[in-house]
């Protein structure tokens, strides 16, 4: 027989709708301080919308994944798609904190309906045992490309209209998206070999396992460093960076401000993550998950400790960047590939979701406890040390993680 195709038109399909959800959840920061500006609202207001944004993602992953089991994965998709852009519209006419934080509670479940949970159970379904880490890696790739054209794509757009006008059409963006649902069609959910566990007795089997629990807290650290730079990093660099050098080669490449520098780092997280992220899943292939996340939380804590120690300048930004990037979504081909070696595929879905939400929760933390903090500190300082200490703590949970499968025979334990 000959070998399996690692490109398909479910992983096309997957990797433009999460491209495309991704670019727009990825801007967020930019409207950071029009919005604060234009209401006179503290950034603590702006935080913990978005921060409230990452808990409803977070939350509503599992209840997607989960309807996407008992309904079908395009259903999911387009609930998703719809609640998304329904948020999106609906933001751009608050006036109040309070309606921007209610409202992010739907923007987050359209994340969660069009994003990893969702998608990346489809693309690892259709995908065959040998291209599933490649196939788990592209698709997380895409998100890392949507972060490269959200955050300047929105800069850009505000140029020629208000913050409101650009929320309306990135909500007809996600609706568009929808239209490539056609092509994704994934085989059919099928127990393990050797396993007819339902969805309860499958839970409640990686509950009962340690090695689940350590995946569950070692993907905090990655939500709060992750959603604290989406949505802080932008204005960080706005406000303490230093300056542009005039006839420099930033300012011929058209980049004048601190604020357009903040936009384009960015979009350089996203596209140094698009080789990370492959480079990830193509090592996972061969090499302990575990270990590969461990060395990528240890890299982090090192790369973040390096930058807040130095003087902020536009090109340690820049390195920065690129260095992060190449560690950013790395750890999702390696997470969501380590669940399924464990626990299979044929709950997958519902099981990364699980996790997620504990990235989820990090990522809760990490954008509002940076807007608090900064009104209470005036800077980001001590926001940053949080998360390199909890990068840390995350490359020493990944250690003990058992990779062998369970087995459902026997009661959930592994073989000798």
């Amino acid at each position: 027989m000959g070998r399996a195709a690692l490109v398909t038109p479910v992983l096309i399909g997957g990797c433009i709708i999460i491209l495309l959800s991704f670019a727009v959840r990825a801007s967020f920061g930019v409207f950071q301080i029009p919005i604060a500006e234009e209401f006179g609202w503290a950034r603590a207001e702006f935080s913990l919308a978005i921060a409230i944004q990452n808990l409803a993602w977070g939350i509503g992953q599992p209840l997607f994944a989960a309807f996407a089991e008992r309904f079908g994965d395009r259903k999911a998709i387009i609930l998703g798609g719809v609640a998304y852009a329904a948020g999106l519209v609906l933001t751009a006419f608050v006036t109040t904190p309070e309606a921007m934080q209610l409202l992010e509670v739907m923007v987050g479940f359209g994340i969660a309906g069009t994003g990893f949970g969702v998608i990346l159970a489809v693309v690892g379904r259709a995908a065959s045992d040998e291209n599933r880490s490649m196939a788990l890696g592209i698709a997380t790739a895409a998100g890392s490309a949507g972060q490269v054209i959200g955050a300047p794509l929105a800069e850009w757009l505000m140029t020629f209209y208000s913050w409101q006008g650009v929320f309306i059409i990135f909500a007809g963006v996600i609706l568009a998206s929808l239209a490539i649902l056609p092509i994704m069609r994934a085989p059919p959910r099928t127990a393990s070999p050797g396993s007819e566990l339902g969805m309860g007795a499958a839970l409640m089997q990686a509950f009962r396992d340690p090695s689940f629990t350590l995946i569950f807290l070692g993907f905090f650290s990655c939500g709060y460093q992750l959603a604290f730079i989406t949505a802080h990093f932008p204005a960080f660099v706005t406000e303490m960076c230093g300056p542009i050098m005039p006839g420099g080669t930033l300012e011929m490449l058209g980049i004048t401000t601190t604020s357009a520098l903040g936009a384009v780092a960015i979009a350089i997280i996203g596209l140094s993550n698009i080789f990370g992220t492959l480079t990830a899943a193509w090592a996972g292939k061969y090499y302990s998950k575990k270990l590969l996340l461990a060395g990528i939380y240890t890299a982090r804590t090192v790369v973040a400790s390096a930058f807040i120690l130095n003087p902020i300048t536009p090109e340690t930004v820049l390195i920065f960047s690129v260095l992060m990037g190449a560690l950013w979504l790395a750890t999702v081909p390696l997470t969501s590939g380590l669940i399924a070696q464990i626990y299979g595929i044929r709950y997958m879905g519902t099981l990364y979701s699980i996790v997620f939400l504990s990235h989820q929760l990090g990522g809760f933390l990490g954008v509002w406890l940076g807007g608090r903090l900064y009104d209470i500190h005036g800077d980001y300082t001590l926001v940053w040390w949080v998360g390199i200490g909890v990068g840390a703590f995350s490359a020493l949970v990944h250690l003990p993680i058992s990779e062998r499968p369970l087995n459902a025979d026997t009661g959930g334990l592994r073989p000798a």
